[in-house]
């Protein structure tokens, strides 16, 4: 089986690299650092988050009277505001990983299980998921409160969760369609 040819600065016949693909190959190469900030910008997203939470963790002792339903709409806002740093977390570390350098750390102790076998398409799943489950503390938290809503905002959080779940679905069979070996392809006459 043939493969085409790379455009990838490859030495040439005669073993010199090509002078005029290296240069921009390593300007391409070098481009993937533009994402960098991003990912800081990600972590002062975090930052906030957990001052969120130390601002809701505070409002459990300036009202301990609150009503049972007030109180499990707070925890659910806690639990939110974790799934959601969790969620920058995932995207932080897996996307810095996959697109802009090696973390190194290997070995380490606390490096996060997942790290290890990240791929795309593992972390689109994962992802989706997570998605899936801040989606479904905000469904919760609407039932909770339905009395207080419109008919309308519950219709369009149910159709948004169920889109969530239909995606993530179409996402997992998606990457194991990539990820299974393909049969070899039958070009005879015959069986």
């Amino acid at each position: 089986m043939s493969h085409p040819p790379s455009h990838s600065a490859q030495p040439c016949e005669n073993g010199r690299v090509k002078s005029t693909i290296k240069p921009l190959a390593d300007f391409v190469f070098f481009s993937r650092w533009l994402q960098a900030p991003l990912y800081i910008g990600l972590i002062i997203g975090q930052a906030y988050y957990v001052y969120r939470f130390s601002l809701e963790l505070a409002e459990i002792f300036e009202k301990p009277a609150m009503s049972e339903n007030d109180a499990v709409v707070l925890i659910l806002g806690l639990i939110d505001i974790v799934m959601i740093s969790n969620l920058l977390n995932m995207i932080i570390v897996a996307g810095y990983e996959t697109f802009v350098a090696r973390l190194r750390v290997e070995g380490h102790p606390d490096c996060p299980e997942w790290l290890s076998h990240s791929n795309p398409n593992i972390m689109k799943v994962k992802l989706a998921m997570a998605l899936i489950g801040i989606s479904s503390i905000h469904l919760l938290k609407t039932f909770i409160n339905i009395n207080n809503l419109t008919d309308r905002i519950a219709f369009w959080q149910c159709v948004i969760h169920t889109l969530f779940l239909v995606s993530a679905l179409a996402l997992a069979y998606t990457g194991r369609l990539m990820e299974s070996p393909h049969p070899p392809a039958n070009h005879g006459g015959g069986h």
